[in-house]
């Protein structure tokens, strides 16, 4: 494939489209009074109720810091609650409330129609092609870094460093 400029560039176009669909998202999301990390974290505990402020902030691409302090405010909203983890009592975790529950559903079908709006140019099979594709893409890029840490382990278990 020939690369005639930045804008050709793949990873430029993925940011383009990122940045686009965040935009979007953003403003969405500020009618019904969320930010778009609180609507991942609500979303998330929507799919997996009780999961921990570490296990939150992996989804939501946040520092676990930035996670409990957005926690905090989804919780000072009414929107979850915390409770100690049934086994590991110094971890807590995180479930919606009802209020919590009705409000991510309702961003949900907002985000759900802004994504359709993004997709309306493609073919169900391109959209097919199109998720299989950036799958793989990101397969690949986790597998290399996983490689490069397994990599830097070993050496440093070999020279003791």
């Amino acid at each position: 494939m020939q690369v005639t400029g930045v804008e050709d560039r793949v990873g430029y176009l993925l940011k383009q489209a990122q940045q686009a669909l965040r935009t979007a998202m953003d403003r969405a999301l500020r009618e019904r009074g969320l930010t778009t990390p609180q609507y991942a974290v609500l979303s998330a505990l929507d799919a997996e109720p009780g999961l921990s402020n570490a296990d939150l902030a992996r989804r939501a691409f946040v520092t676990p810091q930035t996670m409990n302090s957005i926690v905090v405010l989804l919780e000072r909203a009414g929107l979850v609650e915390r409770q100690p983890h049934e086994e590991h009592g110094r971890v807590l975790t995180t479930v919606l409330t009802p209020a919590g529950v009705a409000l991510v559903r309702s961003c949900h079908e907002a985000v759900e129609r802004i994504e359709e709006r993004m997709l309306a140019p493609l073919s169900e099979a391109e959209r097919g092609q199109l998720a299989r594709l950036l799958g793989a893409c990101v397969r690949a890029i986790r597998t290399e870094a996983q490689g490069g840490r397994h990599r830097r382990a070993t050496r440093r278990r070999a020279t003791g460093r």
